[in-house]
């Protein structure tokens, strides 16, 4: 690989800053929704659109060898053997509504968008409303930057799953909704309690830098977590699915190493 993830990550968080400039303009003149995916509920905007077509020609300027996987399509195969794997508004429901928790999600990956192959090299989380970047390469820690000072995060270290704040997400499927409401009922009387923001990426996010203890949700895309799970990782935590395989659409666990095993046995159970 004849370029660093360092050099990598410039890119990403240069593109990140610009794509949430972009949608926070767009949201400040009123969202549109353009379309709807999976069920009626599950909608794309207008600015979903414009955000990755924004990403995916920036990157064609500055990347052109590499590939492209972004949650609203429009996907191509490089040669270089990188992928990057955006989500242009991570939160949409969120952006629809105006509630402050959405983000520009870039990273870059070394293979195909596989959580079971890929190479996490470098990842930005942008969230333009609270003027929060969160972003790290691999080996070589994650941050955040806000108001214009940057400092290291952190996972917490708590290991007592009575002491746990626990965040999690639900899908836009009712028949799956209803069974992770099943799931819920036997996880929220062992933690401390429960908080659903709305973005995966924010989530992520938000267990690395220390102000949520651990995030689980099934249906989860690699666009969704492509960036966070790499911020989260290099920020001391850990992140996977159930019984040893790797995040993605069956489970997504993310804490710290003396969580993981207990949330795990809950979420089996």
């Amino acid at each position: 690989m004849a370029v660093s993830p360092t050099e990598l990550l410039d890119i990403a968080r240069t593109i990140a800053l610009e794509a949430g400039e972009l949608i926070a303009r767009r949201r400040s003149e009123g969202v549109v929704v353009a379309d709807t995916k999976s069920s009626s509920i599950d909608v794309v905007t207008f600015a979903d659109r414009e955000c990755e077509e924004f990403v995916k020609s920036r990157l064609a300027e500055l990347r052109p060898e590499d590939g492209f996987y972004g949650e609203e399509g429009g996907d191509s195969t490089g040669t270089s053997g990188l992928t990057w794997i955006v989500d242009p508004i991570d939160g949409t429901v969120n952006y629809l509504y105006g509630i402050p928790q959405f983000a520009v999600s870039i990273a870059v990956v070394e293979g195909t968008p596989d959580p079971g192959t890929w190479k996490q090299l470098a990842g930005v989380v942008f969230n333009p409303m609270n003027d929060e970047l969160y972003f790290a390469s691999l080996g070589g820690g994650a941050f955040l930057t806000k108001a214009g000072m940057t400092s290291p995060l952190a996972v917490n270290q708590e290991t007592l799953l009575a002491h746990t704040l626990l965040a999690t997400g639900f899908a836009y499927s009712s028949e799956l909704r209803a069974e992770q409401a099943d799931v819920l009922t036997r996880i929220l009387p062992a933690v401390r309690d429960i908080r659903r923001a709305g973005a995966a990426s924010l989530d992520l996010c938000a267990v690395a830098a220390g102000q949520l203890d651990a995030y689980y949700e099934r249906d989860t895309k690699p666009w969704d977590y492509a960036a966070g799970s790499l911020v989260l990782r290099e920020a001391g935590g850990v992140v996977g699915g159930l019984d040893g395989a790797p995040e993605g659409r069956e489970m997504l666990l993310a804490t710290n190493t003396h969580l993981f095993s207990q949330i795990e046995k809950l979420l089996l159970s």
